[in-house]
């Protein structure tokens, strides 16, 4: 018996979450620089709304950073621990780049407490400690690019590019205010933003950008398995069709193992449907043991297709109740299918049951 649901909509909010914070914590750089430069929206607007203003979004970053490591704790993805959202280097999914998260946290948190303490604290203290919001916004951008499951994305990626470029013009121009007096330091630090700036670019097309980046860095071994194709490419058919709706019986076998460094189990099956057109299956799910039997899932993949073409269609599992199963998958030619299961695996490994699919539309 498998008992579980599918991969957790903590999952979408982490992410969500993460990249709101992101941008509002850009908008607390921009806002901080903007008050050296004595910006306001207009002539009539006091100073005080613009420092209002900049306070509450740094707050409201807190809020949100709070939600983002909630979810991320939540989600059963990556296991991750309390501690890990504080100590750097001390996940074991992905130490660094997590770690970046959660130095960029700790800097945030002595950030927010020493505002709201800034009367008692004097401005010498405060301006000191206040210093490491420049620290925090590039540690918390190497962290969403390294960390980050969507840095391929490209809404991702433009939204990491306009707070990237919001900070980077706020900066140019602080440095030139009152150009050109201290024309050299100003020249060393816009030399030294654009070489930040090209680094990122370099660091995110050789890294986050690059096929391999899960592995390179950190993602445990176990995960990775998970995650990869459960079945070798082969040769693609042109003439290879599937017959849809179809309903059948279906025959194949099951595969365990376990990882012992956490005890976590990967479940393989590779079936063949008995339609009208012979169908081949493969199914792979990851994670916990359950007490009484079964698995709770935290990923998993589905491949389906013809004897020429297994790998027609992919997706996931958004479904599992007992013996049952519900997945949806999607071919490169963006056709989308439900398909259902019921399969039951017997002391030997062998797998029977029956399986249904149709074509979903819109």
């Amino acid at each position: 018996m498998i008992a579980a649901a599918g991969p957790s909509p903590l999952w979408y909010l982490s992410r969500g979450t993460g990249a709101i914070a992101l941008v509002l914590l850009s908008m607390t750089v921009v806002l901080g620089i903007s008050g050296t430069l004595r910006w306001r929206p207009g002539m009539r607007t006091p100073r005080f709304v613009v420092d209002g203003l900049h306070r509450n979004v740094s707050l409201l970053v807190v809020v949100l950073l709070v939600a983002h490591i909630l979810t991320a704790l939540l989600d059963p993805f990556a296991h991750l621990r309390v501690i890990d959202a504080f100590v750097p280097l001390a996940s074991q999914y992905r130490p660094l780049w997590l770690g970046f998260g959660g130095l960029a946290f700790d800097l945030l948190i002595a950030l927010a407490v020493t505002s709201l303490l800034r009367a008692r604290l004097g401005l010498r203290v405060w301006r000191a400690v206040h210093w490491a919001a420049y620290v925090c916004w590039p540690v918390a951008v190497l962290h969403g690019l390294g960390t980050g499951t969507d840095a391929r994305s490209v809404w991702l990626q433009g939204l990491t590019a306009v707070c990237v470029g919001g900070v980077v013009i706020a900066m140019a121009a602080r440095l030139l205010r009152d150009w050109p007096a201290r024309a050299g330091m100003r020249v060393g630090g816009l030399g030294l933003v654009g070489a930040a700036l090209v680094g990122v670019v370099f660091f995110a097309i050789q890294g986050p950008l690059a096929q391999g980046w899960a592995r390179r860095a950190g993602t445990p071994a176990p995960l990775l398995t998970a995650a990869r194709t459960p079945v070798a490419r082969r040769p693609a058919s042109t003439s290879a069709t599937l017959r849809l709706p179809f309903a059948a019986s279906l025959s194949g076998t099951a595969k365990q193992s376990a990882s012992p460094a956490d005890g976590r189990i990967q479940l393989d099956i590779a079936a063949q449907i008995r339609a009208a057109a012979p169908a081949s299956l493969d199914l792979r799910l990851f994670g916990r043991p359950l007490a009484g039997g079964g698995l709770e899932m935290s990923s998993s993949s589905v491949t389906l297709g013809p004897a020429g073409q297994p790998g027609l269609y992919r997706g996931r599992v958004v479904a599992l109740n007992g013996n049952r199963v519900v997945a949806r998958l999607t071919s490169r030619a963006g056709r989308g299918v439900v398909l259902r299961l019921v399969v039951r695996i017997d002391p030997g490994s062998a797998v029977a049951g029956t399986a249904s699919a149709q074509e979903t539309r819109g």
